[in-house]
């Protein structure tokens, strides 16, 4: 990671809102490539909202943003997709569509984000089902699947289109603590091999300290970078 590179995502000044109304005031964040950031803070304070902004969901307050090259004070409705496949997301609730297979969940996702040729889709779903130790699972229903293999899926859909930062959004918060481990090492391990940036939302502290990164907390309309 170089400091002086140019920042994937960059907040200035900005009021993220939630629904109408300001939830943070003034947010100075800037998230360089490779970097793990954290966002803390009770319910209700702000995290989710500062990911709906990242992502173009909840438009931009006062202040200045740019997320992967994109201005969102000047984003154009057709320009949000192009800024989504540049971002993987993972919710905490995983997300998949339950009535079709592993495999037509990650090929929905492809043929969506405007992949076309049906064996380069293959092999691109082959490739990053292997990247998460789910290779056998491709036919199986989710129902079928386990909460850790369902987020494991999460993931790997989340990196079908090699985003320059993933957006976690409480990911082992449905998950018990050994498989939760599971996960976040998953999360740690695309970090250090793809120079993928982790932006995660948790309400658990430990996480940071056992796998260090930078931390911002929201409270009283705010979000700080902080020491732990």
């Amino acid at each position: 990671m170089e400091e002086n590179s140019t920042p994937i995502i960059s907040f200035s000044g900005a009021d993220i809102l939630g629904g109408d109304s300001v939830v943070v005031y003034g947010l100075d964040m800037q998230v360089y490539p490779g970097q793990v950031v954290y966002i803390v803070g009770k319910v209700g304070s702000g995290k989710t909202s500062i990911f709906r902004t990242i992502t173009a969901e909840n438009p931009l307050g006062r202040g200045e943003g740019r997320v992967c090259g994109y201005d969102l004070t000047s984003l154009r409705a057709k320009d949000v997709p192009l800024l989504r496949r540049r971002i993987g997301v993972v919710f905490q609730d995983f997300q998949l569509l339950m009535d079709r297979s592993v495999e037509d969940n990650l090929s929905f996702v492809l043929r969506a984000t405007g992949w076309k040729d049906t064996a380069a889709i293959a092999k691109r779903i082959t490739e990053v089902l292997d990247a998460v130790g789910m290779h056998t699972k491709a036919h199986k229903m989710p129902h079928q699947l386990s909460g850790g293999e369902q987020q494991r899926i999460a993931i790997a859909r989340a990196i079908l289109n090699s985003p320059e930062v993933i957006l976690a959004d409480e990911p082992t918060g449905n998950l018990d603590e050994e498989t939760a481990e599971g996960i976040l090492q998953l999360l740690q391990q695309i970090n250090r091999e793809k120079g993928t940036a982790i932006v995660m939302v948790t309400h658990n502290r430990s996480i940071c300290t056992r796998y260090p990164g930078r931390i911002f907390e929201t409270r009283d309309e705010t979000c700080q970078e902080i020491a732990l």
